[in-house]
């Protein structure tokens, strides 16, 4: 916290809030006795994630990259790189750096992908040890694809619209309550779920038209109309107050590239 330029009072305060401290264990028979908490942070404390970013900030900085080539969230971290010598001649410099000071990098839980891959055959080792190669991985909550295409992340966010739609179909599929309110429902519970992340990735046509498809399908639900009714999609957006999804996606990504040029 003193490197990091943490006011001497403040340091103070979290330093008394550790020292000493004690703790039990809850289990199913009961809880056990306490016990002095010698490492590790407050599990669920709200400054808990803050000490840890900056204990990470400080461990990594001599070995930390500017994005993109390194990316961190928490202890989550990606690292990129132009061919598997740097893969792992960097993940070496890593594993170096941290565990010199009591962390350890999973062997078990480290992945590699290659993007447009063009060298062929080969492996990524980490002490000795051969590094899993996957096609596709999760971070953040987003999927990575290695040959550049995005089809399974939209796939994964029609269904976490679906997903997030059925937990408020008591309200959306209620016809005591008006089209307007059923939008805003829409728009707060349901559209961030489908919209998550999608200002990043390169939506081609046909996957917006897969979006936009799963979207008024929900609508239709919930207005109680069906293809049948033969009523045009713009009326069902307009009966709802719900705009194009792709329009909000084009506004987020330019949020986003503003956010970026800022940062520059």
């Amino acid at each position: 916290m003193r490197k990091s330029g943490v006011a001497e009072k403040y340091f103070r305060v979290v330093q008394d809030m550790y020292d000493r401290s004690r703790t039990v264990m809850r289990c199913a028979v009961g809880q056990t006795e306490e016990f002095k908490v010698e490492m590790g942070l407050h599990q669920g404390s709200a400054l808990s994630p803050f000490l840890f970013a900056m204990v990470m900030d400080q461990l990594s900085e001599e070995v930390r990259q500017e994005s993109p080539w390194t990316m961190m969230f928490a202890d989550d971290i990606v690292i990129c790189s132009e061919s598997r010598e740097q893969v792992e001649e960097n993940l070496e410099r890593w594993r170096f750096a941290l565990e010199r000071r009591g962390m350890k990098v999973s062997g078990s839980k480290t992945e590699y992908m290659c993007v447009n891959e063009r060298e062929g055959s080969g492996t990524v080792r980490l002490q000795g040890e051969e590094v899993k190669k996957v096609q596709e991985f999760k971070y953040l909550g987003s999927t990575v694809q290695s040959n550049g295409e995005c089809g399974k992340e939209v796939k994964k966010r029609v269904q976490a619209g679906w997903n997030g739609w059925r937990k408020v179909t008591g309200v959306l599929c209620d016809r005591k309550i008006s089209a307007r309110i059923k939008g805003k429902v829409y728009r707060t519970v349901v559209r961030p779920a489908m919209l998550y992340g999608l200002e990043t990735v390169s939506l081609r046509k046909r996957q917006e038209s897969e979006l936009e498809v799963a979207e008024l399908k929900m609508l239709r639900f919930s207005l109680g109309v069906t293809r049948l009714d033969r009523i045009r999609n713009e009326y069902i957006r307009g009966t709802a107050h719900v705009g194009r999804l792709g329009d909000k996606v084009r506004e987020a990504r330019l949020r986003w590239f503003g956010n970026v040029q800022r940062r520059e």
